[in-house]
C-alpha cells in the first residue's frame, strides 16, 4: 500500500492534549502553582491528594514514583514531563518543557531495556489528534541515549504518541497514521476519498528494521467506524470557526480507526485498541490477521450490558488472564462519566463480561486520553486524561487516593487544561548528571538560608550545608531532613566559602553544589 504524508495545519498541541482555551477574565490569573528558590525555572502545578475510604499505607507502593506530562493552556503553571512521589510532591521536572521547539512531549513512563529500568517518551509536532515525531529512550541521569522511530514503508520521524511498547524481545511496538487514499461512498463520502490509517511496526531497537508491519485499513473496513462521516462532516459545515478543510480530503482525513495503543498478548499475538470503532482486536504477530474483535459494530463476542465501552484507550492483557482498558464512554468532556475496566473474556465460550469496575469519586467525563495500568501487588492505577486528575484501586475496586492536578481542583476554574496523556506509576532510581542547585538568600531579619534542590535525585535522605574560609577549609555547620523538591537551611554563620551535599541513608555524599555566583 502506498502511503502520503498528511498535510498539516500548523502545528502545536492538539485535540489528543485536549488543552481547554482559557476563560475571558481567567487568562491573566495563573492556576495556582509551585515555585522554587533554587528553580525559578520550574512551576509545577499543585498536587492535592484526597484518600479513599479504602486507603491503608500498606494497601499501596508507597516507595514508587508517577510519570505524567500534563498539559496547561498557560505559561504557570508549565506543561513538561514530570515525576511525582506518592505525597504529590515533585521529584523531576524536565526543564525543557512541554513546548520545546513546537514539539510536544507525551506518555512518559518507565519500562525495562535490557535488563536496566529505563524512561521513554515521545516528542515531536502534534495535529489532528496524533503525532509525528519519534520515541526517546531516557537513563537514570535523565540523559537521552537512544531514539526509535519509524522504518521500512514509512519514512523516519512519523511515529505517533499514543504508545511505545518494548517487548521481551528488544523490539518496540510504534504507532503511525498515514493520510491514505480509499473509497469512502459507503459513509456518505467521495469515491476517491481520504482517511487516516492506523499503521503499527514492531522495529528492532538496536538495528531500527521494521519486522513487522500491520495497516489497519487493509483488515478493518470503514464502515466499522463509530464515527458518523456525514455528522460530522455537516458539523464542520455548520461550525463558522471551522476553517479545516473539507472532511474526506487528504488536507483532513477521515480518523475512521483513531489507534491508541498496542500491546502484547499473553501468547505473542498483539492486541489493538480503536478509539473510533469502539473495539479491541487481537492480530496474530506472523501474519496481521485478525483473530477476534471485542466490540464495535463486528465483535465476535456477546457482551453483557455492563461490559459495553465506547471511545476506550489501553486495551492490555493482566497477568491473570482478564482484559484491562480505560473505558472513556464518552468522546465530549461533558458527556457520561469514564471508568477503568477489568473484564473476563472468555475465548471459548466467546463472551465478556466485567470482573471489576474502577469508578471515579464522582462523575468524571473523561473526552481523551487517559488509561489504566494494573499493578504488581494488583491494585489498578488510573489516569484520567483530559480530566486532570489519577487515582489508585484495591483490586475489588476501591479508591485508596484520588490526586488532582489541574484547573478543576480549584473552586475558582481557571480551565487552562492540566490533563495528562497518560499517568503510570512504577518504581524508579534517579541519578542526575547535574550538580545539586543552591541559592542563598537573607530574611528581613537578616538570617541567611540556604535553598536547596537536586532536579530527579531519588536517593537523597538528608542535605549538609558545609562552610569554611575555601574548600579546602570547611567544616560542618547543620543537616536537615530533605523536605521535599525543595529544601531549606538555616546559615549559621556566614562563611567565604559555602556548598550543600546530597546524603544518602548512609550518610555517604552523594553529590555537592555550590551557591549560584
Amino acid at each position: 500500500m502506498a502511503y502520503q504524508r498528511r498535510i498539516s495545519r500548523p502545528l502545536g498541541l492538539t485535540a489528543a492534549a485536549t488543552l481547554v482555551v482559557v476563560l475571558a477574565g481567567c487568562s491573566d490569573t495563573p492556576i495556582p502553582h509551585q515555585e522554587f528558590v533554587s528553580r525559578p525555572d520550574l512551576k509545577p502545578p499543585e498536587f492535592d491528594v484526597t484518600r479513599g475510604d479504602a486507603w491503608d499505607a500498606e494497601s499501596t507502593a508507597d516507595d514508587e514514583y508517577i510519570f505524567l506530562t500534563p498539559n496547561f493552556d498557560t505559561d504557570t503553571p508549565a506543561s513538561a514531563a514530570m515525576i511525582v512521589d506518592m505525597e504529590g510532591e515533585v521529584v523531576w521536572m524536565d526543564p525543557s518543557g512541554q513546548h520545546d521547539d513546537d514539539a510536544g512531549h507525551f506518555d512518559l513512563r518507565p519500562q525495562e531495556y535490557q535488563g536496566e529500568q529505563i524512561l521513554t517518551y515521545f516528542k515531536g509536532p502534534a495535529a489532528g489528534g496524533w503525532g509525528y515525531g519519534d520515541i526517546y529512550l531516557m537513563d537514570e541521569s535523565y540523559q537521552v541515549f537512544n531514539t526509535v522511530t519509524t522504518g521500512g514503508s514509512l519514512p523516519p520521524h512519523e511515529t505517533d504518541f499514543h504508545d511505545m511498547t518494548i517487548t521481551g524481545d528488544g523490539t518496540m511496538l510504534l504507532l503511525a497514521y498515514v493520510a491514505t487514499q480509499t473509497d469512502l461512498t459507503e459513509v456518505g463520502g467521495a469515491e476517491d476519498g481520504w482517511v487516516e490509517d492506523a499503521v503499527i511496526q514492531e522495529v528492532d531497537m538496536e538495528t531500527g528494521d521494521v519486522l513487522f508491519e500491520w495497516s489497519a485499513l487493509d483488515h478493518i473496513p470503514v464502515t466499522d467506524s463509530m464515527l458518523d462521516f456525514e455528522e460530522e462532516h455537516q458539523a464542520q459545515e455548520d461550525d463558522e470557526d471551522d476553517d479545516d478543510a473539507e472532511l474526506g480530503t487528504q488536507e483532513q482525513p477521515f480518523d475512521y480507526f483513531h489507534i491508541n495503543s498496542a500491546t502484547l498478548d499473553d501468547d505473542g499475538s498483539i492486541l489493538v485498541s480503536a478509539r473510533h470503532t469502539h473495539a479491541v482486536y487481537q492480530l496474530d504477530r506472523d501474519t496481521g490477521e485478525v483473530q477476534w474483535i471485542l466490540g464495535g459494530k463486528s465483535s465476535d463476542f456477546e457482551m453483557s450490558d455492563e461490559a459495553v465501552f465506547k471511545w476506550q484507550h489501553s486495551a492490555a492483557r493482566d497477568t491473570d488472564g482478564t482484559l484491562t482498558l480505560l473505558d472513556n464512554h464518552t468522546k465530549e468532556d461533558d458527556g457520561e462519566s469514564s471508568r477503568g475496566l477489568r473484564l473476563e473474556v472468555d475465548e471459548d465460550a466467546m463472551t465478556a463480561s466485567v470482573d471489576t469496575e474502577y469508578a471515579p469519586p464522582e462523575e468524571r467525563p473523561a473526552g481523551s486520553m487517559a488509561n489504566t495500568q494494573p499493578l504488581d501487588n494488583g491494585n489498578m492505577l488510573v489516569g484520567w486524561g483530559a480530566q486532570p486528575y489519577y487515582s489508585e484501586f484495591t483490586d475489588e475496586g476501591e479508591l485508596l487516593y484520588d490526586v488532582c492536578h489541574g484547573d478543576a481542583c480549584h473552586e475558582a476554574k481557571y480551565d487552562g487544561g492540566g490533563g495528562s496523556y497518560r499517568a503510570y506509576k512504577g518504581p524508579w532510581e534517579g541519578d542526575p548528571n547535574t550538580a545539586p542547585d543552591v541559592v542563598i538568600q537573607e530574611s528581613d531579619n537578616g538570617q541567611q538560608r540556604a535553598y536547596v534542590s537536586w532536579n530527579g535525585a531519588t536517593e537523597v535522605d538528608r542535605w549538609r550545608l558545609i562552610a569554611g574560609e575555601d574548600a579546602d577549609n570547611i567544616v560542618q555547620q547543620t543537616s536537615v531532613n530533605k523536605a521535599s523538591f525543595e529544601t531549606s537551611i538555616p546559615v549559621l554563620q556566614e562563611s567565604e566559602y559555602i556548598a550543600v551535599q546530597a546524603l544518602d541513608t548512609n550518610g555517604d555524599v552523594l553529590a555537592s553544589g555550590t551557591p549560584a555566583q
